[in-house]
């Protein structure tokens, strides 16, 4: 007399065992998580007080990278970018990318590679920007920014074309911002994506 699952016709099923299981899972998850993040989305960690009112330090915003591969940053957008102070990061292996991938992806800070920069847009290529009596004026028109920290002051700068492939930044706290008045235009192809909403804390949940 057969088991049960040869008298049923059906073969036995049996899967790896758990232990085994488990480094696979792992891998998996690793890789995806990995994908997500290049490709996707991106938590990201408010390192300074730059974007303050709109961003406090320690906040975490949550970055599109979807956004931009079929169009272009606007003005008005938050976005985050590479550092234009440049840096070589150390080689990493597979393993070490991976816990920092997971780490990021909860908005928790790394060390050992350079910083990303979160800025607002200001003006787009072509575009031209001065600032004239404590005014950020673009292609000759005052800017309304209800979005600036109280209290800002900016000294006047000499009208400036923004080149093609570039944008200028500004950071919401205009006084403790280091944005595209000290290092200048950013390329736009140095734009990780743009932050749409501010996930954490949960008490100021919002979009961006």
């Amino acid at each position: 007399m057969g088991d049960a699952s040869s008298s049923s016709g059906k073969p036995s099923r049996r899967g790896l065992p758990f232990i085994l299981e488990l480094p696979l899972l792992i891998v998996v998850a690793l890789a995806v998580a990995v994908l997500i993040k290049t490709f996707l989305l991106q938590a990201f960690w408010i390192p300074s007080s730059s974007m303050v009112p709109t961003l406090e330090v320690e906040d975490r915003v949550l970055v599109s990278k979807l956004d931009y591969r079929f169009g272009q940053p606007e003005p008005g957008d938050v976005v985050v970018f590479e550092s234009p102070y440049g840096g070589e990061g150390s080689d990493e292996s597979l393993l070490a990318l991976a816990g920092r991938t997971i780490l990021e992806s909860l908005g928790i800070r790394t060390a050992g590679l350079p910083e990303d920069f979160i800025k607002r847009v200001i003006a787009g290529p072509g575009q031209t920007v001065e600032i004239l009596d404590n005014r950020v004026v673009v292609d000759g028109l005052p800017l309304l920014e209800p979005y600036l920290a109280p209290g800002s002051a900016m000294s006047d700068r000499a009208e400036e074309l923004v080149p093609e492939g570039y944008l200028w930044v500004m950071g919401d706290n205009r006084n403790h911002s280091s944005d595209s008045r000290v290092f200048g235009p950013i390329p736009i192809d140095e734009v990780v994506g743009r932050a749409f909403v501010l996930m954490w804390p949960l008490d100021r949940w919002r979009g961006l």
